[in-house]
């Protein structure tokens, strides 16, 4: 009820006023059925620009600090999140990780859409990162398939470790949905987890046409920054 109070009184009319997003592709959403919606990643605005363009609730996978806030702020961003019906997502890997995707597995055996990011995190410097394995296990063992989405300029409404948004227009392009039926019965197969991911994140860049990193976004985010104190110096 939330969900949809916010998003038809609230969130869609003020995007839709504010920042005109121009969309291309959007009957590429399946109206019925479950479908994994796979975007990159440049803002955390994002999560709310795309599902503001659709007509049925996408779920996302969040990450699980967004739930572990301390202090007022925390609580605040927590039960929107709640309300929101986002999940969180651990990106620690292993079985943390695992246990976080059942999570977004129910919501795929229940029909639903599934909102996620295959680079992991927001890309550091607008450039498109290699995609974590995750997408490709959801749509295996759900046996769905996967929009490719691209959204476009979002990093300049409200780049990483900015609050209030720049007022400017954005985009977003939906792909034709990608089918891996193919490889259905090889859901758990490593090889064929990267083979997927790697077609999907493909797909991506070629709707946004971003420079492509084959590292992982996480990677590079951990590295000290040149010229910081604990930067290694000269070999």
């Amino acid at each position: 009820m939330f969900y949809w109070f916010a998003k038809t009184l609230v969130v869609a009319p003020v995007t839709n006023l504010l920042f005109r997003p121009w969309v291309k592709g959007l009957n590429n959403v399946p109206e019925e059925g479950a479908a994994i919606l796979a975007s990159n990643h440049l803002s955390v605005s994002d999560s709310i620009f795309m599902p503001a363009q659709l007509d049925r609730q996408v779920h996302f996978l969040a990450k699980k600090e967004y739930f572990s806030g301390k202090g007022p702020k925390g609580w605040i961003t927590r039960k929107f999140f709640e309300a929101t019906n986002q999940l969180p997502m651990d990106r620690a890997g292993g079985k943390a990780s695992l246990d976080s995707l059942r999570s977004g597995l129910e919501v795929l055996q229940d029909g639903k859409l599934l909102g996620i990011y295959p680079e992991g995190t927001r890309s550091p410097d607008g450039r498109l990162y290699r995609g974590k394995l995750g997408v490709a296990k959801l749509a295996l063992n759900a046996r769905v398939p996967v929009v490719p989405i691209a959204m476009i300029g979002t990093d300049k409404v409200q780049p990483i470790g900015r609050t209030i948004p720049s007022i400017r227009r954005v985009g977003m392009i939906f792909g034709q949905p990608l089918d891996f039926s193919e490889y259905y019965d090889r859901a758990g197969d490593r090889f064929v987890e990267r083979q997927v991911t790697d077609q999907i994140v493909e797909a991506i860049r070629r709707l946004s046409g971003q420079e492509y990193v084959d590292v992982y976004a996480s990677t590079v985010k951990s590295q000290p920054a040149p010229g910081a104190p604990d930067a290694p110096g000269p070999q």
